[in-house]
């Protein structure tokens, strides 16, 4: 309960009404003191005071004027008595409470267990539920730690049951290529004589929550490489399908944060299941980070071309500067006279109409000119270093297309697809 209340709040909460007064009409002292304090904490709360420090000093002295008893007697009120037992039982009757019992607290768990906590991850939330349910049911909450206790208790069942039921949906193979992950041996076994697999020691599992670095046609690779490991996992692709992604990612990230060492301490089930559910989302995550990789790289291969092609014509662009001093005549000459006609106002500023024609088409030359070097750069570039991506990047992805016109095309090689597209 909070210590800090207003006046208005004080008057408004813990105001004793005529049955509260009626209530304690037959008690004095400490007791009539005691039993006030918690019949206006319990209609609050829905539950008794740990101790009296829980009780705001404030309202404290705010009962204690209406019942006529000095507030120091709540010092002398005896947590200890059968008095304190028959109050709780007087006012558990008044507002049509009873109190909570094992039974109860093991239902609580198992709601909890099986309702809440599949998609509910904090903690607070949960306790906050477990009273707002005893509420409804007008049981009397269990006390605060004992609410803790019953939570965590909660949550271990549930990540035990979620543990078995992630374990029971793989296969044999699976498990084994899962705890290759974080061998110590750092060998790659192959299992069904198809090669290596998704093994290869405490290194793979660390590149496995690594992020690509910077963009280049080895970080792409390594990406490649790191989702086949990934995919020859062969994860059942309905996993996770019936759980929170909430729950996924949270277990994802308790993963990510383990060292082998740890995981190879924890039982099956639970290790098993973390590293499920990171290479679960890891698998996402890599080709979502493969198709920003490729952007990126398109974008580089673009940008370095045109800057070595920019680089080799620099030296013949300076050569027509004095083209822009005749661009400037025209651009005078325009203005000066905006109604004249091209013939007798522009013409005769650049030498005449074969001049300007020249232009026009020197102009059109280099840009011509300079949009297939960058062409013939890209072409030579890719070739030469980048083309090694295009096929593995091709295996990795499964490309689809929604547009039904080109769906029935037959397909074509890596080569037919490179020189039609580049």
């Amino acid at each position: 309960m909070r210590q800090d209340w207003e006046p208005e709040d004080l008057i408004e909460v813990w105001t004793l009404l005529e049955d509260d007064m009626k209530r304690v009409r037959n008690k004095s002292g400490a007791t009539r003191l005691g039993f006030a304090l918690l019949l206006k904490f319990f209609e609050v709360e829905a539950r008794f005071p740990e101790s009296a420090k829980e009780v705001p000093s404030a309202a404290v002295e705010y009962v204690a004027q209406q019942v006529k008893v000095l507030a120091e007697a709540w010092a002398d009120y005896d947590w200890q008595s059968k008095a304190i037992q028959r109050h709780r039982g007087e006012i558990r009757a008044a507002y049509g409470f009873r109190a909570n019992t094992e039974e109860d607290q093991d239902r609580l768990a198992a709601w909890l267990a099986t309702e809440l906590c599949p998609v509910e991850l904090s903690r607070d939330r949960l306790a906050a539920a477990v009273v707002a349910r005893c509420r409804n049911g007008h049981i009397e909450p269990p006390a605060p730690g004992q609410v803790r206790r019953l939570v965590g208790k909660a949550i271990k069942d549930f990540e035990k049951r979620f543990c078995r039921s992630t374990l029971d949906r793989l296969s044999h193979t699976t498990r084994s290529r899962l705890e290759d992950l974080i061998a110590g041996d750092g060998i790659e076994h192959s299992t069904d004589g198809e090669g290596a697999v998704a093994g290869g020691g405490r290194s793979h599992f660390t590149e496995l929550k690594t992020d690509p670095g910077a963009p280049g046609l080895e970080s792409l690779l390594a990406e490649v490489n790191k989702l086949e490991r990934v995919r020859r996992l062969d994860l059942p692709a309905d996993l996770f399908a019936d759980v929170s992604e909430k729950l996924v990612d949270a277990w994802r990230a308790r993963a990510s944060k383990e060292y082998p060492a740890n995981l190879e301490r924890m039982k099956p089930p639970r290790r098993l299941t973390l590293l499920a559910t990171l290479c679960h989302v890891r698998q996402t995550e890599i080709t979502d980070s493969l198709v920003e990789l490729f952007i990126q790289l398109v974008l580089k291969i673009n940008t370095r071309a045109e800057r070595k092609v920019e680089k080799e014509l620099g030296a013949e662009l300076k050569k027509v500067r004095g083209k822009e001093a005749m661009l400037l005549r025209v651009a005078e000459a325009a203005l000066s006279e905006p109604s004249g006609t091209v013939r007798r106002v522009i013409f005769p500023v650049v030498g005449g109409e074969k001049t300007l024609k020249a232009l026009a088409a020197e102009a059109a030359a280099n840009e011509a000119r300079y949009k297939a070097r960058v062409r013939t750069v890209l072409r030579s570039s890719y070739s030469a270093h980048w083309r090694r991506m295009l096929s593995p990047l091709l295996k990795a992805l499964e490309l689809k297309c929604n547009n039904t016109a080109y769906r029935a095309l037959p397909s074509r090689s890596y080569g037919e697809v490179t020189s039609s597209s580049l």
